[in-house]
C-alpha cells in the first residue's frame, strides 16, 4: 500500500475572510493525511515505539475550495529515506479535477521514547514505498 487516498470537506472553520480554505488549514490537512497514512500501514508496534515529525514543507497553492467543497487528498512516499528523513507527497484534488494544491514534506522519525532522531529502518519504509 504505497499510495493513501481520502477525501476531506472543508467546513465553516476552515473558511477563511476571502472565502475560500484557509492556508493555515491546508498545513494543517497535510499532516492529518500522513498521519492517517502511518495509522493505515504501520504495524502496532511501530506505531507505540515511533513518533513523525515535520522539518520542511513545500507548497504550491493553485486553487481555492470553499465551504462544503470536497477534496480528495493523495499522498505517497517515492524515494527511500535519507538517513532519519523521508519525502512525502501530497496532492489535493478538487470536485472539479483540478489540482487544488501540492506539497512535499520531508518528515523526520523519532523515537517516542527518548525524543531522539532515529534512521528509518527497511521495515518501517517499506509499507510507505511506491512499487
Amino acid at each position: 500500500m504505497a499510495r493513501f487516498t481520502t477525501r476531506i470537506t472543508a467546513g465553516s472553520g476552515d473558511i477563511d475572510e476571502l472565502g475560500h480554505v484557509n492556508n493555515a488549514v491546508w498545513v494543517k490537512w497535510i499532516q492529518d493525511v500522513a498521519i492517517a497514512h502511518w495509522d493505515a500501514v504501520a504495524p502496532p508496534e511501530h506505531r507505540r515505539a515511533y513518533v513523525w515529525v515535520v522539518t520542511r514543507h513545500e507548497i504550491d497553492y493553485r486553487g481555492n475550495v470553499r465551504d462544503g467543497e470536497a477534496v480528495t487528498a493523495e499522498t505517497w512516499v517515492s524515494e527511500p529515506p535519507r538517513g532519519a528523513r523521508f519525502d512525502r507527497h501530497m496532492r489535493f484534488t478538487g470536485e472539479d479535477g483540478k489540482v487544488k494544491v501540492e506539497a512535499k514534506t520531508t518528515w523526520a522519525l523519532l523515537d517516542r521514547a527518548t525524543g531522539r532522531l532515529m534512521r528509518v529502518r527497511d521495515d518501517i519504509a517499506a509499507p510507505f514505498l511506491d512499487d
